[in-house]
């Protein structure tokens, strides 16, 4: 790993390496330089399967190095910069879960962008994509601003979490079909984890859909045959195959798919503000968040 010079964070001032060490107090960082690295897709598994809450679930994610090819990717780009990021220092690891700890309202995307959450630090925080997703959370009474371009910038999320397939900043934006399995476990035993709180669900784009499916079928839930097909405004219910303990009753949750707010997707009108808004208000309602 090339290690570039400190640079200032663009909210707090304070001079970071990129990539950034963990236990280096950049905003909302997880974790500390003992928490524990997943060196491979085994180690994945049993890290992600011990995490006792979200925050340590969301240490481990932060730290690991399973997929040799995005490792390599993601500290390429922080060490190259964006020139219009030049003068700021990138994150440079893989972007975990962020939001509430007990979220009425789960959002599943893809992965973090190069020079999105890869040079912040935080999911759907710095691109394009993520100023649409924020503002309609905003609109809808889910965020607490309309913004989100740095970890520290005052954002919250007290009802929400928003969580990606894969949590390294793919080429291209496509990750390998190996490197989405080895990212699973961390996707699962967050459902896991949010399972008490959680009434509904957004998958943005089918990549997120089919994410969410999976993850929801390996925590426990039944998903409908034949499986919900994805499409903008669809729907399905998926129920606990268990009541579980009685301080984690199961529930019904609803998936609801959204068109994933890319550019691709926002330039041409496929998607539209009120098309997002209108599929995360349904989300909120189904939640019983007024």
């Amino acid at each position: 790993m090339t290690v570039k010079p400190a640079l200032p964070h663009p909210v707090t001032g304070a001079a970071y390496p990129s990539p950034v060490p963990p236990g280096t107090h950049w905003p909302d960082d997880p974790a500390t330089a003992r928490t524990p690295v997943a060196e491979q897709a085994e180690d994945v598994v049993s890290l992600a399967v011990s995490a006792s809450d979200l925050h340590q679930l969301t240490a481990r994610q932060s730290v690991c190095r399973a997929c040799p090819r995005l490792v390599a990717w993601r500290e390429q780009v922080a060490g190259e910069r964006r020139r219009a990021f030049a003068d700021q220092p990138y994150w440079g690891r893989p972007v975990p879960g962020w939001g509430s700890d007990a979220p009425k309202v789960l959002i599943v995307g893809l992965a973090p962008a190069a020079h999105g959450g890869n040079r912040t630090g935080r999911i759907f925080t710095g691109d394009r994509s993520g100023d649409w997703l924020f503002a309609a959370l905003h609109e809808v009474g889910l965020a607490a601003t309309p913004t989100s371009t740095s970890a520290g910038d005052g954002q919250g999320l007290p009802q929400a979490r928003v969580v990606a397939a894969v949590r390294c900043a793919p080429p291209d934006n496509k990750p390998l079909p190996s490197e989405r399995d080895a990212c699973f476990p961390w996707l699962v035993r967050e459902v896991e984890l949010c399972r008490p709180s959680v009434r509904s669900v957004v998958a943005l784009g089918m990549y997120g859909w089919n994410a969410a499916l999976r993850a929801f079928a390996e925590a426990g839930y039944s998903v409908p045959r034949p499986r919900p097909k994805f499409g903008h405004g669809a729907e399905t219910v998926l129920a606990p195959r268990t009541a579980g303990p009685p301080e984690h009753p199961g529930q019904e949750v609803l998936l609801v798919g959204s068109y994933h707010p890319s550019q691709q997707n926002t330039f041409t009108g496929k998607l539209t503000h009120g098309m997002l808004e209108a599929v995360l208000d349904r989300a909120k309602t189904y939640a019983g968040l007024e």
